[in-house]
């Protein structure tokens, strides 16, 4: 892999559009700290340029594209958007939303037109503009239509003709296609990318949010990676592919594989796994035994035989990096796999999990998930040394929301859950909330 081209800054547009100059985000927790989302980002979007912000769920990418808008204010740092700082919702830019957002009580000409209606432009100027905008991306003849009445990817439609009739400067996109099935979000992209080519649409730049790198190598001029919690940006990728892009094509392959390998690799004197935190405080991921049993399963499988290449693997199981990741990062911290160059190996113990009886897997995963996970171990060392071998989980959950928000220490501490009792290394009652050795292994 070349990481020089992986991580080498490009030389800033002349002019450019947007300025993002050391942004940082916190929000409260309950314990009183803030929680730090994004830190000290700082990048620029030039003229006529696709940028994609490409990075996990949590990792403060749809944040940063509100705080672009001027929906959200930063808690620090500044955004100027055409040399004027943002100081509040921005006229120069509209938004495209996951979850179309429209309202449903209003045709798909009065949805288009509410825009408009916004900033004042009269009546018969608001028609003209957004029966325009409605024939330009695709919906001519669903003007009098109610959104009840379209499918996703129309819905999607109109919300991009609401954002494009009011000729903003900047559009941003917040993962705008992963509501939609396959079929209906690739032909979305082509057309989307062939008005951009083709200069019809009435903005100078796009600014996308995705987790998915096939849609970020295949539609963006530059691709910024954001690392997690906090959200921090680790690489700036050129892409030079001539467009339209196959692909097939080989070094669009390589690329994809690229990136794959530089969003697993391993920080320098960090232990496996890439999650937040250390010791009892890392933040996990509420995976099902079940499903982490059955990813094994799937790389011990042919074609692989125990090391599988992640973007092909993700093709075959229809995975995007939120699913893919944190189960490979998951299987690495049990050291069942290792995570190098873009592929997942299994471990010996790893392949040894896959060929045992269901009784014998359990004791395996015990035996890992108490000596890699602290918090698991963490759990059954409490519970050892009281008399009565139980304990209330509000006793770890404090101790999580020390260094995590209410949310992230539900969700870890879920997972914990999960694990111990499929391992039989402690029980939980969900009825009253304890922890114990009632059914140890």
């Amino acid at each position: 892999m070349d990481t020089n081209l992986l991580t080498r800054p490009l030389a800033p547009s002349p002019s450019p559009l947007v300025v993002v100059d050391k942004v940082r985000q916190l929000y409260p927790k309950g314990s009183g700290e803030n929680l730090l989302v994004l830190d000290g980002i700082s990048l620029t979007l030039g003229n006529n340029e696709i940028v994609s912000l490409l990075g996990r769920s949590g990792c403060g990418k749809s944040s940063l594209l509100r705080i672009i808008a001027g929906l959200l204010p930063a808690s620090e740092g500044q955004v100027s958007i055409a040399g004027r700082p943002v100081a509040g919702p921005a006229g120069d830019v509209a938004m495209v939303f996951q979850t179309f957002a429209l309202f449903p009580w209003l045709t798909v000409q009065e949805n288009v037109e509410i825009g408009l209606e916004a900033q004042g432009i009269a009546p018969a100027e608001r028609h003209r503009r957004a029966l325009a905008a409605i024939d330009l991306i695709g919906l001519d003849g669903y003007e009098s239509a109610y959104p009840k009445e379209l499918s996703g990817g129309m819905r999607q439609r109109v919300g991009l003709a609401r954002a494009l009739v009011v000729h903003p400067k900047l559009l941003l996109m917040d993962e705008p296609f992963s509501a939609l099935d396959v079929l209906t979000a690739e032909t979305l992209r082509t057309d989307l990318l062939d008005l951009w080519g083709e200069g019809r649409m009435p903005i100078s730049s796009i600014l996308l949010v995705t987790h998915n790198i096939e849609e970020a190598v295949l539609m963006s001029d530059r691709i910024l990676v954001f690392s997690s919690n906090p959200g921090r940006l680790v690489a700036e990728i050129p892409v030079t592919l001539p467009q339209p892009r196959n692909r097939l094509d080989p070094t669009f392959r390589q690329l994809v594989d690229d990136i794959y390998a530089l969003m697993t690799a391993r920080p320098a004197g960090k232990a496996p796994g890439a999650f937040a935190g250390s010791g009892i405080s890392m933040l996990l991921p509420h995976l099902s035994p079940n499903l982490l049993a059955g990813f094994l399963e799937a790389v011990a499988g042919d074609p692989y035989r125990g090391r599988a290449d992640l973007p092909a693997l993700a093709e075959t199981l229809q995975m995007e990096i939120d699913d893919l990741f944190p189960i490979a990062e998951t299987l690495q911290l049990l050291r069942f796999a290792e995570l190098a160059e873009g592929d997942i190996k299994l471990t010996e113990a790893g392949r040894r999990f896959v060929d045992l009886d269901p009784d014998d897997r359990k004791r395996l995963f015990a035996q890992h998930l108490l000596a890699y996970v602290p918090l698991a171990g963490h759990i059954k060392r409490v519970l050892d040394e009281r008399g009565a071998h139980r304990a209330p989980a509000s006793r770890f959950r404090d101790e999580l929301e020390d260094h995590m928000s209410e949310q992230f220490a539900e969700q870890t501490l879920r997972a914990a859950i999960s694990w111990g009792r499929f391992a039989e290394a402690f029980a939980y009652d969900e009825a009253t909330g304890v922890f114990s050795l009632d059914n140890p292994a």
